[in-house]
């Protein structure tokens, strides 16, 4: 069966198109990033800008049609939440349903979280034990914990890199206060969900804001408490084209990178944890391989 799952976020609507059999990893067949860039685009009522929604939905239209040449028979089509938590977000979906014939819709940052853990399960395999995940988006950060492949604990707080950008730091160059702000902030915020946390054999981060911060600040994959202190400050003194190129960097994403690592290690002390390691599957790959097995428990209650 030919599956895709379209992810339409803060940075960009990504369509992934793969060929998926009952029992086997899905194979990708293509991919596709149309830009959306609604980061900067929420006014003080939290709607999206017209000219926000006009972009959204041209990067849908664009990637829906191309899901059809590529004879995807099954489209999981997903709003993340700078689009789920617009104020304006019912005028969003029928714009989308009316130019691209899809109904645009959302998880709560829980169901994010669990379908993101499930992901991760999958690629670290059975034998993993106790994992604990981290993952940064543009508007929310999710912590997720367990030892099977549905978490125990599955958090969603309103700290994603594209949010705290927008509303703590101003500048870029960013000043030290509001980079210790954005500190304070976030363990205020984590610091109550610690105590419930279970100790993990594996502590596990996802997202492209940590991929792009094991790329400049990490190495082999792994992400350290320690790299991220030290890259910090430099990251706050740098101007957002300069940010840019840093390895593995894109432009879009240069001015949150700083908002990225701030949340990151502030959750990481929160949480007492010291490493983590970046896994390549994320909510995309979750949403993938939970119909997968949704598909095929069907197919085997219709043969029986």
């Amino acid at each position: 069966m030919r599956l895709a799952v379209l992810d339409v976020g803060s940075n960009a609507a990504h369509l992934h198109v793969v060929d998926a059999r009952p029992g086997g990893p899905p194979q990708s067949v293509f991919r596709l990033k149309a830009p959306t860039l609604l980061a900067d685009s929420v006014d003080g009522d939290g709607a999206l800008s017209d000219e926000a929604v006009d972009r959204l939905v041209s990067a849908v239209t664009e990637t829906v049609d191309a899901s059809r040449r590529h004879a995807v028979t099954d489209l999981i089509p997903l709003a993340t939440a700078t689009i789920r938590d617009a104020t304006n977000v019912q005028e969003i979906r029928d714009r989308v349903r009316e130019a691209a014939g899809i109904e645009l819709r959302s998880l709560s940052g829980e169901d994010e979280a669990r379908v993101t853990f499930l992901a991760v399960r999958r690629w670290l395999g059975r034998s993993a034990g106790q994992v604990l995940l981290l993952d940064i988006g543009g508007a929310t950060t999710e912590i997720a914990a367990g030892a099977g492949e549905l978490p125990d604990i599955a958090v969603s707080l309103p700290l994603g890199a594209a949010r705290v950008t927008r509303t703590m730091l101003p500048c870029h160059p960013a000043r030290t206060r509001d980079v210790d702000a954005v500190h304070r902030h976030v363990l205020r915020s984590v610091r109550p969900f610690a105590a419930g946390m279970p100790e993990a054999a594996r502590y596990i981060a996802t997202s492209k804001t940590f991929k792009q911060l094991a790329r400049v600040a990490g190495a082999d994959g792994r992400l350290t408490i320690g790299g991220l202190r030290q890259w910090i400050p430099r990251l706050a003194a740098m101007r957002p084209e300069d940010r840019a190129a840093l390895p593995g960097v894109a432009a879009s994403r240069s001015r949150q990178l700083l908002a990225g690592a701030v949340i990151a290690a502030a959750t990481m002390e929160a949480l007492d944890i010291t490493h983590v390691d970046v896994c390549p599957w994320a909510l995309r790959e979750g949403l993938l391989l939970r119909r997968i097995t949704e598909l095929s428990g069907l197919s085997g209650h219709a043969r029986s």
